[in-house]
């Protein structure tokens, strides 16, 4: 990337919630995996930073799933490459690769690398950030690898940081609101104008997140278009007689703002035993690719600018289409998202995750599970690939999509990380 180049040329939820993560010694790495890995003995330092991130972001910060895809990757984009610098930069970094020697802290330039990127995204948390970053150098003892570790982390934050200056994010752009049949018009219950600079911002690897084009919505007098409205209006109503219980746990267990994908990066992390490395390296493998896809989702977004099921439903006799009726009182199971139709940024997000964990891991037949406290419940799946398919379900029974967008922000997430992962964390 030509920003990536020219800053190369500038600059030659808790600590206890970790610990048991760390802990979990289920299932065994995948042969692609398992040499660099091994049994944790102590907390994975990039596991704590990363609850401490979770924490800064959304408990703390609340910002939105899709705003803190930015947040997410500077950090562990920022920690991979200091962790990756101490092992001797086996791995391209993303942005730089500061002098380290082995033997540095890693732990040192993991709290580091987090913490200062974190302190520049929420000023306001800088007293709360310190004391969670006090306490993890008061672990480490002074010596010439603590300050060494410090070193590297604090360089690849200082990267991190200034690589994101004027990228555009929480600019004042807007999303088009229409009055038309099929223009996206702002949604209830807030009918807020929020997330519209997202398709603005500039990538992290990609060059063109325009370039990755999905195939838009049935015209509204199809027959295509009416399958997929009566589909959500039956089965994605908040008082569907159609949705079994199980569909209606899953529709809400994936619809949890405190993302279930986050708690399931860290999981496969503990379960498979990885080290501090290989757990950063999967980290930004998977978070990068997600804001990158989340940038080239809502790209397409704007560009089709479609109407969301629960302003569509009600004005259904304005369509054109004989196949669909008008319900004014019809109302989804879960909150639309103030963002336009087409594609779904869920599917584009789980997308993302799911193939960059396929390509970190080397296979899809992996067993994982979460809890979600908007559900209260915990689900299951055996592979990758099982969790993709129910995301995009759940979607239609949450009542805030048409099946076809699904679909094709499942294409997308899928097409963007290949394309993230084709350019960056592979060996040197």
């Amino acid at each position: 990337m030509a920003h990536r180049v020219r800053f190369r040329a500038l600059a030659a939820a808790t600590l206890a919630a970790a610990l048991a993560v760390t802990a979990s010694t289920a299932g065994a790495a995948s042969a692609g995996v398992a040499s660099a890995a091994r049994p944790a003995t102590a907390a994975n330092p990039v596991i704590v930073w990363n609850i401490h991130a979770q924490t800064a972001i959304y408990e703390v910060g609340r910002q939105s799933p899709t705003a803190g895809t930015r947040s997410f990757a500077m950090v562990q984009g920022a920690v991979y490459d200091a962790v990756n610098a101490i092992a001797g930069t086996p791995y391209r970094p993303y942005l730089v690769a500061p002098a380290g020697g082995r033997g540095y802290s890693t732990a040192a330039a993991v709290a580091t690398a987090a913490h200062d990127v974190l302190r520049s995204l929420f000023p306001a948390q800088a007293d709360a950030l310190r004391a969670r970053y006090d306490e993890a150098l008061a672990g480490i003892d002074d010596g010439r690898a603590k300050r060494g570790g410090i070193r590297v982390g604090a360089e690849a934050a200082a990267a991190m940081i200034a690589d994101r200056q004027g990228d555009g994010a929480f600019s004042d752009v807007t999303w088009p609101v229409g009055t038309e049949p099929g223009q996206y018009r702002l949604t209830p219950p807030g009918y807020v104008q929020a997330g519209g600079w997202f398709p603005f911002l500039r990538p992290f690897v990609v060059d063109d997140p325009a370039a990755f084009r999905v195939t838009g919505p049935p015209a509204l007098t199809s027959a295509a278009y009416a399958r997929q409205l009566n589909e959500v209006k039956a089965v994605g109503a908040a008082a569907s007689t159609t949705r079994t219980p199980d569909q209606t746990d899953a529709a809400i267990w994936w619809d949890d703002y405190r993302q279930v994908e986050w708690h399931i990066k860290r999981e496969l992390s503990a379960d498979h035993r990885l080290s501090p490395l290989q757990t950063a390296r999967m980290l930004a493998m998977v978070d990068i690719a997600t804001v990158d896809t989340m940038i080239s989702c809502y790209r397409e977004k704007r560009h089709w600018s479609f109407w969301r099921p629960v302003t569509a439903i009600p004005l259904a006799d304005t369509d054109g289409n004989p196949a669909t009726g008008a319900d004014p009182a019809w109302t989804p199971l879960r909150t639309t998202a103030p963002s336009p139709e087409w594609p779904s940024g869920h599917a584009c997000y789980t997308s993302a995750i799911m193939t960059a964990l396929r390509a970190f891991f080397g296979r899809d037949d992996l067993a994982f599970s979460a809890f979600s406290e908007a559900s209260g419940t915990t689900r299951h799946f055996g592979s990758l690939r099982a969790a993709r398919a129910e995301l995009m379900e759940a979607r239609i029974w949450a009542g805030v999509h048409y099946r076809g967008a699904t679909v094709q922000g499942d294409r997308l997430g899928a097409t963007v990380t290949r394309e993230v992962l084709a350019e960056q964390f592979g060996r040197r």
